[in-house]
């Protein structure tokens, strides 16, 4: 969804209000893009997103002008097996099911919000035509139901149903209602300890990856506004007074860039006892040999010290500042991803 708003909000804005939203519902093999991803078509033919990387596009905007003329939803299913994925170009091994459906307006700004607002919640879509409730929606924010549904017995059958999913996916119920559950996460954190050089890139790259961005570094010629006039919040503090005031979650990374231990130090000592899912620190083997010696004179043990990414950044013969922030990010990334997200 993140990837369309900004063009729908335009398109609304503009009064266009006949839009059609295809969304990707399951994929197997070599699909181009995961489940969840989504494309919007207006009755004009301007686009905005994308369901396969390009592969199927033209045939996903023929059936969702077709949906937006009739204004009924339709289930497509693309494999090369099929003589139409051949045709449309997917090639590659994958299978996709893309689910085209009319805009609704209700849902699509309660979505907004939890994006805008960096929340959880999720929205749920009635995908299989039973009883006439084909496309209708059941819409979730992690503390309340809100039902557009007419049917109480099948809305409580889905809280219950989706009361454990955190990851967009096709589901089933047991009157054979098929659902999908289209879950939204709240943006990683990437928190960063030290406004050097390095740093202004690395922030600049997480934005592009949707990541909310965090400078910490009590040195005012490093942690400054005009070094880092788009991230998300700047700390000129100290870093064991910063990360007080901060939410540590498995949702957040670190990375130290300073290799200063006047610095990196009181926030290790934080960060080693906290839940974030990755802390890397900048700083040869060498220097991260010191590191671990140091900390294990604070009473760290081995397990909690080999949490640390060092030297940090994958290696990639990274040289150049703007290498050695796409070499952290990397690592970020597939941090992030073994963890299943």
């Amino acid at each position: 969804m993140r990837e369309i708003l900004s063009d729908v909000d335009t398109w609304l804005k503009d009064g266009e209000n006949t839009i059609g939203i295809a969304t990707v519902i399951q994929t197997w093999g070599s699909a181009p893009r995961k489940v969840g991803a989504k494309m919007a078509v207006t009755a004009n033919g301007r686009i905005s997103g994308s369901v396969s990387g390009g592969c199927i596009e033209g045939a996903v905007v023929e059936a969702a002008l077709e949906t937006l003329k009739s204004g009924r939803p339709q289930m497509l299913h693309f494999g090369v097996a099929d003589e139409e994925a051949w045709e449309v170009g997917l090639a590659c091994g994958g299978n996709i099911d893309v689910f085209v459906e009319v805009l609704d307006e209700p849902t699509y700004r309660f979505s907004r919000q939890l994006i805008l607002n960096n929340r959880f919640g999720k929205c749920v879509t009635v995908i299989e035509d039973i009883d006439e409730l084909l496309g209708k929606k059941f819409t979730y924010d992690g503390h309340e139901n809100r039902s557009v549904m007419t049917n109480s017995k099948l809305a409580e059958q889905i809280g219950d149903k989706i009361a454990g999913i955190n990851k967009s996916q096709r589901i089933g119920l047991e009157d054979g209602f098929q659902l999908f559950v289209d879950v939204f996460q709240p943006s990683p954190t990437l928190m960063i300890v030290g406004g050097v050089h390095v740093a202004i890139t690395l922030a600049a790259m997480a934005k592009m990856l949707n990541y909310r961005t965090v400078i910490i570094d009590p040195r005012r010629a490093f942690g400054s506004k005009d070094r880092f006039p788009n991230v998300d919040q700047l700390l000129q503090k100290w870093p064991q007074k910063a990360l007080a005031e901060l939410e540590l979650t498995p949702d957040t990374a670190v990375v130290l860039l300073t290799h200063d231990p006047k610095i990196d130090d009181p926030a290790l000592k934080i960060l080693l006892d906290s839940s974030v899912f990755y802390i890397g620190a900048l700083g040869s083997r060498k220097t991260h040999t010191k590191r671990k010696v140091r900390l294990a004179e604070m009473g760290f043990n081995q397990q909690q010290i080999s949490r640390i990414f060092a030297p940090v950044g994958i290696d990639i013969g990274a040289d150049r500042p703007e290498e050695i922030a796409l070499a952290v990010l990397a690592e970020i990334v597939k941090a992030r991803h073994d963890r299943g997200f």
